[in-house]
């Protein structure tokens, strides 16, 4: 019986032997790691480029759009007027967004009914009715207001003068797409600030600080994180927005063009030129808002920063060396 027992056990000890030896032996060797081929991803890889390829041959080919003279308006004065216009009524009309969305989201947050009440008014009647209309309705305000004044009520201390001398076309544009982005920017910056939890501001009160410091400290730097995407879009947005004022002749860069194409009929290479520099100008404010982005997402454990523009030419970069480095090692 006791030879019987021993046996078994210097079989299995040959046989364990023999799999260590027979491992070592594995791991000796170079593991070729063949990768997945994807077909899919190439077929419609080079269906997309085809089709890319096919548009900028129809609009680079066509008999009917003068390059030329796309190149000749493309620094026109009276171009690079209209985009100053643009770029001060997008400035000037965001500004008006953020003060307007800032108050009608403390309104709004605010334990007065009133003013909660009136905060919701402002976002229904701005968010349920067309930018155009606010636009034609903000310059056609002096046929409700023929005049304007500031003074003291029931007294002869006011001084008034006629609207349109105040809403001129300019501030009618302002004034319009100011009050527009507001509505949008007041749940934005309420959803923001009611990201953060409302112990962090109980523990700001129980250290001794006041409520404004609670807010500018401890509040609003975390609402940041959540306020800015959003944010950067409206703005992106707002600037393409701006081209709704052309129905009341603001001089902005699309009536500018307008104005050309209706006295050389050159319509198509008019818009073009516009669409460029819209195109150049959006995408300059989407680089901005990366690294906006990533300053304030400065401090969240929770996530990685995002990455900028140029370090995600250097990962694309990287992962085709990498990938076609693979496929000479698979075909070696």
């Amino acid at each position: 019986m006791r030879d019987t027992g021993k046996a078994p056990a210097s079989h299995s000890a040959s046989q364990n032997g023999a799999l260590t030896q027979a491992s070592g032996g594995s791991q000796s060797e170079t593991i070729r790691a063949i990768p997945v081929r994807h077909f899919g991803r190439w077929v419609g890889a080079v269906l997309a480029v085809l089709a890319v390829a096919l548009i900028v041959r129809l609009f680079a080919l066509s008999p009917n759009i003068n390059w030329g003279k796309v190149g000749h308006y493309i620094f026109s004065p009276q171009i690079l007027l209209g985009l100053r216009l643009t770029i001060i009524y997008t400035l000037a009309s965001f500004a008006l967004g953020i003060a307007m969305g800032v108050i009608a989201a403390v309104m709004r947050m605010s334990l007065n009914p009133v003013l909660r009440i009136i905060s919701w008014f402002y976002l229904w009647l701005f968010r349920g009715t067309p930018l155009l209309v606010q636009i034609i309705f903000w310059f056609n305000i002096a046929l409700i207001l023929p005049r304007v004044g500031v003074g003291i009520p029931f007294t002869q201390f006011w001084v008034s003068t006629d609207t349109g001398v105040i809403v001129t076309t300019s501030v009618a544009a302002i004034l319009a797409l100011g009050l527009n982005e507001g509505a949008y920017m007041a749940e934005i910056v309420r959803a923001g600030i009611q990201v953060v939890d409302y112990g962090q501001t109980d523990a700001g009160l129980a250290l001794g600080m006041k409520r404004p410091l609670v807010f500018r400290m401890i509040v609003l730097p975390q609402a940041m994180r959540a306020i800015i995407p959003p944010t950067g879009n409206q703005f992106i947005g707002l600037l393409k927005s701006t081209s709704l004022v052309s129905v009341i002749a603001a001089q902005e860069l699309l009536t500018k063009a307008q104005n050309i194409y209706a006295q050389n009929l050159l319509t198509i290479e008019l818009l073009i030129v516009a669409a460029s520099w819209y195109l150049v100008v959006t995408s300059l404010l989407t680089l901005g808002q990366y690294y906006v982005e990533r300053h304030f997402a400065r401090g969240a454990t929770n996530r990685d920063l995002p990455l900028t523009p140029l370090q995600r030419l250097r990962q694309q970069l990287h992962r085709i060396s990498l990938g076609t480095s693979n496929r000479v090692s698979a075909g070696r």
